[in-house]
């Protein structure tokens, strides 16, 4: 089956036409749907798309370093996914209730999207059981737009060792599951995860092994990290016909002194930024939005790229592929342009390449 994108050329039409949702809807196979992590993080498939002159060509993730060239930088993001998913519930009824935590403020209130049956009240609780029978309450406080609730959790100390306690790692709906085994503990975190504080994997990290890396290394490649912890500014879908007037949530995301000096000498010495994932060009982008030349920063970022969108930090781009309509495929099709990305996203179905989170990767150079 072949990709069903309504194509629009921004290059001749109108700013109106690729504001469109409909120019980012595609149709895919069900079975091309990655549910699970293939046996090795780098037996990926990779397709490589040359914008200078519109080349497709089919490679392996394994034959990055040779595609890439010596004094380029791969920049990652070095977040790491929280045991976000709450299962339990309401105090008051018994009803089950289930939540997705978001982060938390300066006043130790959590931020969480969640789903029951019925209608929370502002006040009630609910409760969430440790396989060690300890109990977690938290109490609605408040609602904010878009269906993002406030609690106030019953215990002290940090968000991030209370979700450990009471948590599960959070799956995307298309895996088909919601209980995350152990192949995910292990699978859905990059192996340069440091940071705890996403509650999605930034993808196209997922493929890359210590060797895979050394190899890089190795041809004189460089890497530096940075953080963007993924949240709903990411994964939410896009749901106005005129994407123009779609809002994104806001995502903290760091740029370190170390990152700006690594990214400051790979420019001098004329090789090129690459971003591993749309996570990573997001960290990059923002940054370079708010200043002139490369400074350590960090700060809350609501950054949507979208055709057309002049780049002025990211050279070339590693990704998965990604859902219809969405933010992250606006953000390809940006930096590839809407008619490459199509007829790539047309190959990749013909190809049968994997999909999604647990697929196959992309190289945009």
């Amino acid at each position: 089956m072949e990709s069903q994108f309504y194509f629009i050329d921004f290059r001749r039409q109108n700013v109106q036409d690729f504001d469109r949702l409909s120019t980012y809807d595609y149709a895919l196979p069900e079975h091309l749907i990655a549910k699970v992590p293939l046996p090795t993080r780098d037996a990926s498939r990779l397709l490589v798309i040359t914008r200078q002159n519109g080349q497709i060509s089919h490679k392996s993730i394994r034959d990055l370093p040779d595609l890439l060239a010596p004094k380029d930088c791969l920049v990652l993001n070095n977040t790491r996914v929280l045991p976000a998913r709450l299962v339990g519930h309401r105090v008051a009824t018994g009803g089950k209730w289930e939540g997705l935590y978001l982060g938390s403020d300066d006043h130790g209130r959590w931020k969480l999207i969640g789903q029951t049956r019925g209608y929370l009240q502002q006040g009630e609780s609910v409760a969430v059981t440790a396989s060690s029978g300890e109990q977690l309450q938290l109490q609605l406080k408040s609602r904010e737009a878009d269906g993002v609730f406030v609690f106030t959790p019953d215990q002290c100390g940090s968000a991030v060792e209370t979700l450990r306690r009471f948590g599960t790692l959070p799956l995307p709906p298309y895996f088909d599951r919601k209980t995350a085994d152990a192949n995910d503990w292990e699978r859905y975190q990059t192996v340069f995860a440091t940071s705890p504080g996403s509650v999605a994997a930034p993808t196209a990290g997922l493929h890359f092994t210590p060797e895979l890396l050394e190899r890089c290394h190795q041809r004189g490649i460089s890497r530096t990290e940075v953080t963007l912890h993924v949240g709903l500014g990411t994964f939410r879908p896009v749901t106005v016909e005129n994407i123009a007037e779609h809002q994104m949530h806001s995502e903290w995301c760091e740029i370190s002194s170390q990152a700006v000096a690594d990214l400051t000498a790979t420019r001098a010495a004329g090789g090129r930024i690459v971003s591993v994932g749309t996570t990573s060009l997001r960290t990059l982008e923002s940054a370079a939005a708010v200043q002139a030349a490369w400074q350590p920063w960090q700060g809350e970022t609501q950054i949507f790229i979208r055709p057309p969108y002049t780049f002025r930090a990211v050279d070339a781009l590693v990704t998965n592929f990604h859902l219809p309509k969405s933010t992250l495929l606006m953000l390809v099709s940006a930096f590839a342009g809407v008619d490459l990305i199509r007829a790539a996203y047309r190959e990749a179905i013909a190809q049968e390449y994997r999909f999604f989170s647990y697929g196959d990767a992309m190289l945009i150079l």
